[in-house]
């Protein structure tokens, strides 16, 4: 019996109340069962095969036994290689390798992702469902220009990948699992649920920490227990661990960086607005910042960028959402980002905040990302403010900090420790900034 793998073709009730399995048979000495010369398929009396399946004396390749003693059949592969989309256990979408295409859920799709359901012929629609698939799957791994990517690449045994295409094959790896949201893909023939995978709720690899913040070579076994890193967006050296209050971000970058983002998280946490707290710590040694997740089984993020594909799909202006969405958290983002000189705020770095119960979203994410500031800081006006572009619009930083508390005042709740400002000149224009910004405030009085 050792090495025998069959595969299930029928089910029937006999005449004498026993429940009869057919089988094609793929070896060459079925030995005890007996072959129904009329079907020519190998018969087995439900009993015997569960004892035969218990023993790992026989494999069927589409039925399980499962843990109550059911035999249970499991998907087979479809003739046409597909891909389900999920969020959470729910099934979302349906995406063929031929770029046909199913929406179960629409309101259950990702902001970045549009797909449309093709005509018979409609190549074109086919090939941008499958260019758009394919640019959503890339944008949960790594990008390639990630310090120490090439070492991460290896330790999972992949080439350095350039296309979409390329990117979506490490995602689809491990399931496409991300710390942001609760999407995933899974294969019509795979028996696996959300809660046997899901990264918030499952273990993660410790020693991928060591690769995505020192480069060091290792040998990984389970890609899907490190993809938590693989989402993780930005260039700078970073890694989630799980404690026991849960999910920590450690961000490296080189001693300066990081003495950059927690002193501006230090002043953040003088105003009223929703913000990332960033802490010092230290891995291996070295300093790092520490920062607590801010996703979780209830609530998703989306960033502006992936929110304003969703927006340009179905007619509106992702900019007036959100102010009235959220005005004092997006008010108070340029307020914050123009004193402490963040010229990093691109559409990658904010957003908005997704309840998991409908994905709908509740308000901007909490303010985070401060590793770039006190960059181009020797003037009083800033760098080009990145949060109001629209189609012709530009100003400076300082400008829109200035409408920003025309609108809603400068919310500052305590006195602001200037010691952790190291660099007389850099505190000196800080302190010019904040002066600029408490006569705006003054003249709403």
């Amino acid at each position: 019996m050792t090495g025998r793998i069959l595969s299930l073709i029928e089910k029937k009730k006999g005449q004498d109340g026993n429940t009869y399995y057919y089988l094609r048979d793929y070896t060459q000495n079925p030995n005890s069962a007996f072959q129904d010369q009329e079907s020519g398929f190998y018969c087995y009396v439900e009993d015997e095969l569960k004892e035969l399946i218990k023993q790992n004396r026989i494999i069927v390749d589409n039925l399980k036994l499962t843990s109550s003693g059911q035999l249970r059949r499991t998907p087979t592969k479809p003739a046409v290689d597909e891909y389900y989309l999920m969020h959470g256990d729910t099934k979302v979408a349906t995406v063929k390798k031929n770029g046909e295409c199913r929406i179960h859920r629409p309101g259950l799709m990702p902001y970045a992702l549009y797909l449309e359901e093709p005509k018979a012929e409609d190549i074109d629609t086919r090939i941008q469902n499958l260019d758009n698939f394919n640019h959503f799957l890339a944008t949960r791994v790594l990008t390639m220009d990630r310090q120490y990517a090439k070492e991460i690449m290896n330790s999972l045994q992949f080439t350095q990948m350039e296309t979409d295409r390329d990117r979506a094959q490490i995602a689809l790896s491990y399931h496409a699992l991300s710390l942001k949201d609760l999407y995933w893909i899974r294969r019509p023939y795979e028996n696996v649920d959300f809660a046997s995978i899901n990264l918030y709720e499952n273990s993660l690899g410790e020693a991928f920490v060591d690769v995505t913040l020192r480069g060091k070579q290792l040998s990984v076994q389970n890609s899907h227990l490190i993809a938590d890193d693989l989402a993780t967006d930005g260039v700078f050296p970073k890694a989630w661990i799980r404690r026991e209050d849960g999910f920590h971000l450690l961000k490296d970058g080189g001693p300066e960086t990081v003495s950059r983002e927690l002193a501006a998280s230090r002043i953040a946490r003088c105003f009223d607005v929703r913000q990332v707290l960033y802490e010092s710590a230290e891995y291996d040694g070295q300093p790092v910042s520490d920062s607590r997740i801010m996703t979780s089984m209830e609530f998703s993020i989306a960033s502006m960028e992936e929110f304003s594909i969703y927006a340009a799909n179905h007619d509106f202006d992702p900019i007036d959402f959100v102010k009235k969405l959220d005005k004092q958290g997006y008010y108070m983002m340029n307020i914050i980002d123009y004193l402490v000189g963040n010229t990093d705020r691109h559409w990658g770095n904010w957003g908005v905040l997704v309840d998991n119960r409908n994905n709908k979203p509740v308000r901007l994410y909490d303010l985070m990302d401060f590793n770039q500031s006190f960059q181009n800081y020797d003037t009083p006006d800033g760098a080009g403010c990145m949060t109001v572009h629209r189609t012709g619009e530009r100003c400076t930083q300082r400008e829109a900090a200035e409408e920003a508390v025309r609108q809603i005042g400068l919310n500052q709740i305590r006195e602001i420790p200037m010691e952790c400002i190291e660099d007389p000149q850099t505190r000196e224009m800080f302190i010019r900034r904040l002066d600029i910004l408490k006569s705006v405030d003054k003249t709403r009085e």
